[in-house]
């Protein structure tokens, strides 16, 4: 058999461990932090032209000031649509509307808030281990079926250790994200 056979796919596991801290700093960002950020209205859908579009293909999304988010709704037709869309969204902010204009006054977070908040950030965190952790898994069980197929013992080990290192190196990079997330939530 020839060595190539017996080889693992690290850019594969690496892209996959990538693919899963993405997902993180995409969950990340919808987190509400307490300042004005154009990513906390991204998953607001509104029913525009009878199907669901994202805010941001029906006006135009601003961060004119650090507790200020505005949207200027370019069909007048829809500004009620997509006021109606925020309020049903679950991101606890009441829209005031001037015209086409949407604007989102940010709220002060009280303690218990940032709170929970940071726990939340946590349950994302465990969420992207777990990815990496079954990514990891995957990589072993190639090398059990390399090792099953005629890979020497020394190359396995070799392996292995690539593997593990990829792995730690992708878990301290989720732990890293999730400390200056929970300090960008606790910060007053």
């Amino acid at each position: 058999m020839a060595d190539d056979d017996l080889e693992i796919d690290l850019d594969d596991l690496a892209r996959r461990m990538d693919g899963a801290m993405t997902a993180l700093k995409h969950e990340f960002a919808s987190l509400r932090t307490g300042r004005a950020s154009a990513s906390m209205v991204e998953p607001v859908m509104v029913d525009a032209y009878g199907s669901l579009t994202p805010i941001n293909q029906v006006g135009t999304v601003n961060v004119p000031e650090p507790r200020m988010v505005t949207i200027n709704v370019w069909d007048k037709s829809l500004v009620q649509k997509v006021e109606k869309a925020i309020m049903e969204s679950g991101l606890g902010i009441n829209p005031q509307t001037n015209g086409t204009i949407i604007m989102l006054p940010i709220p002060e977070l009280n303690e218990e808030r940032r709170r929970e908040l940071t726990r939340v950030a946590a349950q994302y965190a465990e969420h992207a281990r777990v990815a990496i952790r079954n990514v990891r898994r995957d990589g072993m069980e190639q090398l059990k079926k390399a090792k099953a197929a005629g890979m020497s013992e020394d190359d396995n080990k070799i392996w292995h250790d690539e593997v593990q290192s990829m792995t730690d190196a992708h878990i301290a990079k989720v732990d890293a994200a999730l400390e200056h997330k929970q300090q960008e939530i606790m910060q007053v």
